[in-house]
């Protein structure tokens, strides 16, 4: 990152990474591709029941506004003027899901996250009007499965579940988007003109997109029972949106007037960030979730091994469109997080590398995350997460450490589909993604794919392929595209380490664990997140009948003294 500089530098672009656990501002120099400061903030994200995960529109919203604040005053402090950022671009967490109210600005309910499993039911429901059952029936047009996953199924959620939400749709002041949507429309104007758009990448992933069209999908909105008037409007990755229009809450009011000019959903902007234009490139990106995202070019492929196809980018409205395969693992650093929260085995993420470290195995001790069901290749809702293979041996170290080779698993299990429907077997694997500073886990994951992992030097690559959009969007035009003007990347590079046998065993062993963590629950959670013996009725009736046989037999067997 840059040290302190004097006076101009050249055009500089600003990025807003909005992820699952944390919000950032970053500042990139449009000519060299260098990150020159940034802010973060941690997200709250909340757990009303179990399976449900939602997050604050209003805190999200607010921790951009510190995020952009506090960069701009760490450039100050490093002498760089701010009024050398000429565009900024958004890339967010895909599929969670906001509903607002246009007049007031106000969010109608909290934003349901990807992760979030209430529409288990409403997926189910669905189903039945789906001749077969068959969960890929819409997937020639999306690309997708019908899955608790995409933002269709959580907006029929709340139409069917929240009276402000259906109020205001009946009232024609409903506004729907997902973070980038939201973000843009706030950061434009809101209430005031606020720009109501969307891009493809992220549209991509709603489910009601026809990805050939490149259009919302009237046939898809009816089955899903939501007002098309709602939607935002489509438009490419790369172009001007409208003009910052900064918090009257913030001091500064630096960017008011910079154009939001790039969008792209968090993964797409890590296949841009890493430079995957050509064919068969592809990145991992290791975060909340683990994403695999291929190259697959202007025409979509569909996966015939449990992959989602989707819109990779398209730079510029008279550009081409880009599609890529994807994988999706739901749990990949949550499952750190998890460790550190819920069982407290460590007090910070680093302490759990240091922990799987001081072993070097699992010691035959297998995990398998499925805390939000299992995603891709499997689409398994019902799976939930075990530990198996314990012993009187195992202790916190293994888990630790089984926990980062779940992660290289899943990763491995989708590299595997990818293979499959690529007929090419991917030579080595860029990464990128904050679990990517683990050189423990980077490590493992060389041993079991048996390919080279290659991580950037940079490894903010999600917000810098956001930066690329903007900077290079017609009317901006400071960010140049041309693979030729790219400064070289460099990068660490981790050889696997152990022979293919062992890799091949340990990852048998995994797959039979897979196998016995699905199809733990089958519907919603219970709506007091309790069970009782009373909530089934034979059960309680033979029960009661049983009381009351014993309390006549000591009555009687009293009256007979």
């Amino acid at each position: 990152m840059a040290e302190a500089r004097g006076g101009a530098m050249g055009p500089l672009v600003g990025a807003i990474d909005q992820g699952t656990s944390s919000t950032r501002f970053l500042v990139f120099n449009a000519k060299t591709a260098e990150l020159l400061s940034y802010h973060q903030v941690e997200i709250q994200q909340k757990f009303p029941k179990e399976g449900w995960v939602e997050q604050d529109p209003k805190e999200i919203l607010q921790s951009v506004y510190e995020c952009v604040e506090k960069t701009c005053e760490k450039l100050k402090q490093l002498n760089v003027d701010i009024a050398s950022i000429k565009a900024v671009g958004v890339c967010n967490q895909r599929e969670t899901t906001v509903v607002w109210d246009k007049r007031t600005g106000e969010p109608l309910y909290n934003a349901l996250v990807w992760l979030d499993l209430r529409t288990q039911s409403t997926v189910e429901r669905l189903l039945k009007k789906i001749p077969g059952h068959n969960k890929s029936f819409f997937k020639n047009k999306t690309g997708l499965p019908l899955s608790t996953y995409f933002s269709a199924v959580k907006l029929c959620w709340l139409l069917d579940n929240v009276k402000e939400v259906r109020q205001a749709v009946q009232e024609r002041r409903a506004l729907f988007g997902t973070i980038d949507t939201w973000l843009i429309w706030s950061l434009t104007g809101g209430k005031n003109g606020g720009v109501h758009c969307t891009d493809v990448t992220n549209a991509s992933r709603t489910m009601l997109f026809n990805i050939h069209s490149l259009e919302w999908d009237t046939e898809l909105c009816k089955f899903f029972g939501i007002p098309m008037e709602i939607l935002p409007k489509v438009r490419s990755s790369s172009e001007i949106y409208g003009l910052m229009k900064i918090s009257l809450t913030l001091s500064s009011g630096a960017l008011t007037g910079v154009p939001i000019s790039g969008c792209l959903g968090d993964q797409s902007a890590a296949l841009v960030g890493q430079m995957c234009f050509k064919d068969g490139q592809a990145k991992n990106t290791y975060g909340t979730g683990c994403f695999l995202l291929c190259n697959t070019g202007q025409k979509p492929a569909i996966s015939e091994h449990g992959l989602l196809t989707t819109v990779a980018y398209k730079m510029g409205r008279d550009k081409p469109v880009y599609y890529a395969l994807e994988g999706s693992v739901a749990i990949a650093g949550a499952v750190v997080r998890w460790l550190r929260d819920n069982l407290g085995i460590a007090k910070s993420s680093s302490e759990v590398e240091k922990l799987a470290a001081e072993v070097g195995t699992s010691y035959g001790c297998y995990f398998v995350p499925a805390f939000s069901g299992l995603y891709a290749p499997y689409w398994e809702p019902s799976a939930r997460g075990i530990i198996c293979g314990l012993t009187q041996f195992t202790n916190k170290n293994h888990i630790a450490f089984a926990a980062l080779e779940a992660v290289c698993f899943q990763t491995r299990e989708i590299l595997d589909a990818m293979n499959k429907d690529c007929g090419i077997p991917l030579r080595q694997l860029q990464v990128d993604g904050g679990m990517t500073n683990n050189k423990i886990l980077m490590q493992l994951q060389a041993d079991i794919l048996c390919i080279p992992v290659v991580k950037p030097s940079m490894p903010e690559t999600t917000a810098l392929g956001a930066a690329m959009a903007a900077g290079a969007a017609e009317g901006v035009g400071v960010w140049s595209l041309n693979p030729a003007d790219f400064t070289a990347v460099t990068s660490e590079r981790f050889e696997p380490q152990i022979n293919p046998e062992e890799s091949e065993y340990r990852y048998t062993r995994w797959k039979k664990a897979v196998q016995k963590s699905m199809g733990w629950e089958t519907t919603e959670p219970q709506v007091d997140g309790e069970t009782s013996i009373f909530c089934s009725l034979p059960l309680g009736f033979f029960i009661m009948n049983s009381l009351l046989m014993l309390i006549g037999a000591k009555y009687i067997s009293g009256n007979c003294k």
